[in-house]
């Protein structure tokens, strides 16, 4: 018989040390931070404490993510209602680029429309490749990446060097 044989056993028979308290009170285990025997109880305290430090940090971690996402939606949300509130074309492009700037910390944001027809000189409506215009048409989802190498750079003008991943939104 060996040491997993005996874990084995004791995890079958939990009632074990219920029939045989007296081996509870003379088990001796060394102290995981010392050399010194302590009885069996207080290893357990020992290892629960632990576990507590553990799950502690673990729920810490948890919160921290949720605050995160608070934040994330809230700002979202204030993207969402201005939206709904621009009145006009220009009002919703503004109202769009300022909150992924601002809110959202997007540093550089392109937008740009085809087939539709939008104010004279809007930033948006500038000409786009045909090439271009055709891979986007085909996307049918949004993409991410990296910018080296993407053609897409080239809508962020002179910003384009400063670009070190994409995020594309095809809208139909």
């Amino acid at each position: 018989m060996d040491a997993n044989d005996v874990a084995q056993f004791l995890r079958s028979n939990p009632q074990f040390f219920d029939q045989h308290p007296q081996l509870l009170e003379s088990i001796v285990v060394p102290h995981p931070h010392g050399g010194r025997a302590i009885p069996l109880t207080e290893r357990q305290m020992v290892s629960l404490r632990e576990k507590v430090r553990l799950l502690e940090v673990k729920l810490g971690e948890l919160l921290r993510f949720g605050e995160d996402n608070d934040a994330i939606a809230e700002k979202v949300h204030r993207l969402s209602l201005a939206l709904m509130g621009a009145k006009d074309f220009a009002a919703s492009a503004h109202a769009l680029t300022f909150h992924l700037r601002e809110d959202l910390a997007v540093p550089h944001v392109a937008l740009r429309i085809w087939g539709k027809t939008l104010p004279e000189g809007s930033l948006e409506g500038s000409p786009v490749d045909d090439g271009l215009r055709d891979r986007v048409e085909t996307l049918g989802a949004p993409q991410c990446g990296a910018a080296a190498g993407s053609p897409f750079a080239t809508l962020f003008g002179e910003a384009q060097e400063h670009i070190r991943s994409i995020a594309l939104i095809p809208l139909g």
